[in-house]
């Protein structure tokens, strides 16, 4: 968990072996004896965060309806962006637009990993489709990408500061807007 705040914190370049082995108190050959390099330990930092930190998504696509699936995300969003206890924003918003050159593998795995969430979002928008939660016609992709942009802005919003009674009003407009039940 140590890792996984110093990666959250400092991004995946920012982040030195130093600031690493300092925050898990450990040595530089213990770190690669127990994880081999600096890029392994972030995959397991992504792992630790996906499980602890984003486990809101999979419950959020559980709920009913479409509305009840946006309400879960925005809400699940805003307390992991927002928390007072841990790194403010998103660790993989972060490391999708902020990585260099240097870093191009773990954007990529990241940007993977966010493929499969995307999918995930677009199949059950296309279930509330088929379930008549919309009295228009939408398109589930669309949707998907609709939602994705302002999780993304929420992430990008709370790591740049904003409050969030500021993060909740971006949530309350989304709900306001959104085109189903």
């Amino acid at each position: 968990m140590a890792a996984l705040r110093v990666f959250w914190s400092k991004g995946y370049e920012g982040a030195s072996l130093s600031d690493l082995t300092e925050a898990m108190g450990i040595t530089r050959p213990s770190l690669y004896a127990a994880f081999g390099n600096k890029e392994a330990l972030f995959r397991q930092a992504l792992d630790l965060y996906e499980r602890e930190k984003m486990a809101y998504i999979g419950a959020a696509l559980e709920a009913p309806t479409a509305r009840g699936v946006v309400e879960r995300l925005l809400c699940g969003s805003l307390d992991v962006c927002s928390s007072d206890s841990e790194p403010r924003g998103c660790l993989r918003v972060i490391h999708s637009s902020a990585c260099g050159t240097e870093a191009e593998c773990i954007r990529q795995e990241v940007l993977r990993r966010g493929e499969s969430v995307k999918s995930a979002v677009v199949a059950r928008m296309q279930r509330a489709i088929d379930e008549g939660d919309f009295d228009t016609p939408v398109d589930p992709k669309a949707l998907s990408d609709y939602l994705t942009t302002v999780l993304q802005g929420i992430a990008v919003q709370a790591s740049a500061g904003a409050t969030r009674e500021a993060l909740q009003g971006v949530a309350d407009l989304t709900l306001a807007c959104w085109p189903g039940r």
